[in-house]
């Protein structure tokens, strides 16, 4: 099928209003990715007009083209570091504490010119979909130094055969369901086309608990990552955003001990360990001039991936009746299965 008709036909899925805000985004689109999108299920997007369902979970289509891209020509190697998350859940602050754990020997955790004080967490532990393999890119990794650092928001299922295979180590994060959902709603808001209106609350609410939002349903990518944890204890660490506010120095101590790297007797009593979880605070990160402008990933603006950062912050959106319907749900999805989670500060 010609490009041009293929495209046609893909912009037609949308309305006339949403294919003005998303039509470039599909002339970028390779012809294999425009002729997939011509059989996936879609439904209405939160940031872009359509979400798409590619292998189970909801992406935009440049995601999914980034994606095949990745999933045929990464190579890992048993030394690598991968950052795993749901959207919302707590992905930028744990690439800052991963970084700067697994570099401490390399750079000063004291250093004025660390690293982090100059450079977005996400220019240091970059995305697969987002950067590296982002806008048809395939790009050259074997130069870089061990022990590589990356970062996806692709289930445990969708990873490539050659990861699940490998010894390279992975580290998930998860949130509860209410702040994740209130945290992607707002961010979704600000990161819409001035042209779309806005996303009303009761409305992505309904998506939600569908599970239609990127990377969504929420509860498969829990377990996914869930299950291959209790199953390989060595190759994944689940880790709950909510458990790492309560007490950042005994998961440091845990991510680095993962990481085969555990501090010291040393560096706990020069304060290695607090200076890491000083270094990489909320507060400290977003007062940061690099946190305040630029974008580390595209379309993104550095600005808006730093919110409030609480336990919590949903009691002030959510009505009751939403409270008892994803207090269901989630007890449907994810009751027996081990994944608790504490939803108030």
């Amino acid at each position: 099928m010609p490009a041009s008709t293929t495209t046609s036909m893909v912009l037609n899925h949308f309305s006339k209003n949403q294919a003005n805000d998303n039509g470039d985004d599909l002339e970028r689109l390779t012809d294999e990715c425009k002729e997939l999108l011509l059989s996936l299920p879609r439904e209405k997007g939160w940031r872009t007009a359509c979400l798409y369902k590619y292998k189970g979970f909801w992406c935009q289509p440049k995601e999914i083209q980034a994606i095949i891209s990745f999933q045929k020509h990464f190579q890992p190697r048993d030394t690598d570091v991968i950052l795993t998350s749901i959207p919302k859940s707590g992905t930028t602050w744990l690439k800052a504490l991963s970084f700067a754990i697994m570099n401490r020997k390399k750079f000063a955790i004291s250093s004025n010119d660390h690293p982090l004080l100059v450079s977005n967490p996400h220019d240091l532990a970059p995305f697969f979909e987002y950067k590296l393999y982002a806008d048809k890119q395939v790009p050259d990794l074997s130069e870089l130094p061990d022990p590589r650092l990356f970062a996806t928001h692709i289930p445990f299922a969708s990873l490539p055969d050659s990861i699940k295979k490998s010894s390279c180590r992975i580290i998930y994060i998860c949130r509860n369901p209410f702040d994740t959902f209130i945290s992607s709603w707002t961010f979704s808001n600000k990161l819409r086309s001035e042209t779309a209106p806005p996303l009303l609350l009761e409305e992505t609410f309904k998506l939600f608990c569908e599970g239609v939002v990127g990377f969504g349903p929420f509860w498969d990518h829990m377990l996914g990552y869930w299950k291959e944890s209790l199953e390989r204890q060595d190759k994944v660490l689940f880790l709950k955003y909510e458990d790492m506010k309560a007490d950042v120095t005994f998961y440091l101590k845990k991510i680095a001990k993962f990481l085969g790297c555990p501090f010291s007797m040393e560096e706990e009593k020069e304060g290695v360990v607090e200076k890491i979880a000083s270094l990489c605070s909320f507060e400290k990160m977003k007062n940061l001039e690099v946190n305040k402008s630029g974008r580390s990933i595209t379309n993104f603006e550095n600005k808006h991936l730093f919110r409030k950062a609480e336990v919590g912050d949903w009691v002030n959106y959510l009505s009751p009746s939403m409270v008892k319907q994803l207090s269901q749900l989630t007890e449907e999805k994810l009751g027996g299965s081990g994944i608790e989670f504490k939803v108030f500060p």
